[in-house]
């Protein structure tokens, strides 16, 4: 055989064996290269609902702490320190584990419950309770009781050496208010200014009650709005009983102030921790400057007292677990017992509360009602 003739059988050799090649691959085999993607693909759900099973921690947990919210109304300072002090005794009461929050102003603390419905707590007046139980469902819990009383007022204050005596002198006047949250700083007094006839000139919003007396005090502002409580006689018992103010008995500016002739004697008690006029204690706003300014009294006097607020609210976001909030409402009622209680939301530089009761939804109405008649809101 010559060379040309042993190329050509060497070329149909393996022409030939490349045909059986092909044609002798196994037809079961095809699909087994294909199936490894399939089990790939059934597998692949197994790994994307790991996330899904995995529980999330539990509420009250180290990792997942139940958000306690102050509204700004005071020194956020002293609020967090008191603050903290509440959430030491829950914990202790409860094993629960609490985070101490003051949100920047009262719209933002609405926000965050509604934001966090399942997991938050907060002590908000009663304007944001009545918003917030709109918006989102938030509900009461608790009431603020102070020395007896589960009201509070709203009362305008001036210069003492103005010549401003009535609210309709104020037509025009420069107005100074912590917030527009505030029921007692600025719902109750817009009402009521409205009602009165008056629209005053410039508004200032200074942060918080103690601002606004500082601005009064300063003469920053012309009058100022912020919450009234009633003094305390030099045996310890407010000026005024509860029931004589449902009764009518109290309608004169006069029964709400100290006796005149005692408010040149004002002045703070040994370690500062009271503002003292003749052994009368003063517990609204203007006591809460008493450090740096012992003389507030006699600069910045009493104009006006609204009608009667409901007291400010403990209230819980709409989700907030059954079982766990009736933990944290028993051992608050056993906290409010306690000596602790009065460094925490019971001091006076605090919110005031000198105790707790029950409060329903209900209760709120008025405030619901002064909501509708200025259109007031606050949208998340």
């Amino acid at each position: 055989m010559n060379k040309r003739n042993l190329f050509v059988l060497l070329a149909l050799i393996v022409a030939v064996s490349m045909i059986i090649s092909a044609c002798g691959t196994p037809a079961t085999e095809a699909p087994a290269a294909t199936e490894a993607p399939t089990e790939a693909m059934t597998e692949a759900p197994a790994a994307t609902e790991a996330p899904t099973e995995e529980a999330m921690p539990a509420i009250g947990s180290a990792e997942h702490p139940i958000k306690v919210l102050f509204v700004p109304s005071v020194d956020a300072n002293i609020i967090v320190s008191g603050g903290e002090v509440m959430a030491q005794a829950l914990n202790e009461a409860t094993g629960l584990n609490f985070e101490v929050t003051v949100p920047t102003s009262y719209a933002a603390t609405i926000e965050e419950m509604c934001a966090s419905p399942e997991d938050t707590m907060a002590f908000i007046p009663g304007l944001g309770y009545a918003i917030a139980s709109q918006l989102c469902g938030v509900d009461v819990s608790f009431k603020a009781i102070r020395f007896g009383y589960p009201v509070y007022w709203a009362e305008y204050i001036v210069a003492r050496d103005s010549d401003y005596q009535s609210l309709a002198d104020l037509e025009g006047a420069t107005w100074g208010y912590g917030d527009q949250g505030s029921t007692s700083g600025y719902m109750v007094p817009t009402v009521e200014l409205a009602a009165a006839g008056v629209t005053p000139g410039d508004q200032v919003q200074t942060g918080g009650h103690n601002q606004t007396v500082t601005a009064v005090y300063n003469g920053e502002v012309d009058f100022g709005t912020v919450f009234y409580s009633v003094p305390l006689s030099p045996e310890g018992a407010p000026i005024f009983s509860w029931e004589d103010y449902q009764a009518g008995k109290i309608t004169d500016l006069a029964q709400f102030e100290i006796p005149e002739a005692s408010i040149p004697n004002c002045a703070l008690n040994d370690d500062g921790s009271k503002l003292l006029c003749d052994g009368y204690r003063i517990l609204d706003a203007r006591a809460n400057i008493r450090t740096e300014a012992p003389d507030v009294i006699q600069k910045v006097r009493i104009l006006a007292v609204s009608q009667a607020i409901p007291n400010d609210t403990l209230s819980f976001g709409p989700d907030f677990p059954a079982d766990v909030r009736a933990q944290i409402e028993d051992a608050l009622v056993a906290f409010a017992q306690t000596d602790a209680w009065g460094e925490s939301i019971g001091s006076n530089d605090f919110y005031g509360w000198t105790g707790i009761e029950p409060a329903s939804d209900s209760e709120y109405d008025f405030v619901r009602s002064m909501v509708e008649a200025t259109g007031y809101t606050i949208e998340p």
